[in-house]
């Protein structure tokens, strides 16, 4: 079972961390749509403000068969590509998520609001979902493809993990197709700090609510108001990074996996890594992986980025 592997490998390692795709069962996933209408949240508004203004434009320049999102969640943003999409012609629509429940909901309203769309969804992680897409591969032969990851999702990866998997977004892909990539942009500290610190503690529920995941699934035995959240932004690394905090000396049994963890007063469990990325780290990224930047895009406010990827030769 991968997440009480991932759970216990995390757990007793030295120092603690778990990883953040796990943040997303239904509730963690409802609690991040909220996080997305906080005012403190704006990379959902900026990334939606380019998308609006500029979907015509990336279609147009890529003429996609197919769109194919890494970490669709509701595919709330992709709806602006999907309906410039179809006004170009036929188009299918491919999820990729580690959330069956949210996979299903999304292809269900997806294909009632868009009857034309060939919609399909593929459960797991990021590079299961590739690999899954990749064996269908036959079927969709004609066309291009146009790769999403949205939002700040790259953020959540060390540079050398980010690295791997745009290099199997590129395995993936064929001469003509392109990757189109979120990125947060560095900017000053208190306006990132605050955007995953906010003033109602959202994020906060959404940072514990990783122990309840534990406690349901695994039988963990977590107070989880023993646990402060924390965000900070490390400036040299380029990211913020969030932890749960143990306030007391404390010792958690977790019964699925017959483990007790100890945690020392102030100790922390790191939960989440989000870098930001300037246009350099986006050329780096790309030209590493064997795409190039062909374009960028941001908001009026210059925060966030949607980045074109073409396939090198």
């Amino acid at each position: 079972m991968p997440f009480a592997d991932d759970v216990r490998a995390g757990l007793t390692a030295r120092p603690k961390t778990l990883p953040p795709k796990y943040f997303y069962d239904e509730l963690g996933s409802a609690l991040f749509e909220a996080i997305c209408l906080l005012p403190e949240y704006y990379l959902t508004r900026a990334e939606a403000e380019i998308l609006t203004a500029r979907a015509a434009e990336i279609v147009a320049l890529v003429e996609p068969a197919r769109l194919v999102e890494l970490g669709s969640g509701t595919a709330l943003k992709t709806r602006f590509l999907i309906e410039a999409g179809l006004t170009r012609g036929a188009l299918s629509y491919s999820a990729i998520d580690i959330s069956e429940t949210v996979l299903l909901a999304t292809a269900k309203a997806l294909a009632s609001q868009y009857p034309a769309l060939a919609v399909r969804s593929y459960q797991g992680d990021y590079y299961d979902g590739l690999r899954q897409l990749s064996a269908d591969q036959p079927s969709q032969s004609n066309g291009r493809t146009l790769a999403l990851f949205l939002g700040s999702n790259i953020g959540n990866f060390d540079p050398p993990q980010a690295l791997r998997l745009v290099r199997a977004v590129r395995a993936a892909s064929r001469s003509g197709d392109a990757l189109l990539l979120g990125t947060d942009l560095k900017k000053d500290p208190a306006v990132l700090e605050a955007a995953y610190d906010d003033a109602i503690g959202l994020t906060a529920a959404f940072n514990r609510n990783i122990l309840g995941r534990i406690n349901r699934e695994l039988g963990g035995h977590f107070d989880i108001g023993r646990f402060a959240h924390r965000a900070r932004y490390d400036a040299e690394a380029g990211r913020i990074e969030m932890h749960l905090e143990s306030q007391t000396d404390q010792t958690v049994a977790i019964d699925e996996l017959d483990l007790s963890v100890r945690f020392g007063r102030s100790e922390t469990i790191h939960t989440e890594s989000s870098y930001k990325f300037s246009r350099d780290d986006v050329e780096r990224l790309a030209r590493e992986s064997g795409f190039a930047l062909e374009q960028t895009w941001t908001d009026d406010a210059g925060r966030f980025a949607c980045n074109l990827l073409r396939c090198a030769p």
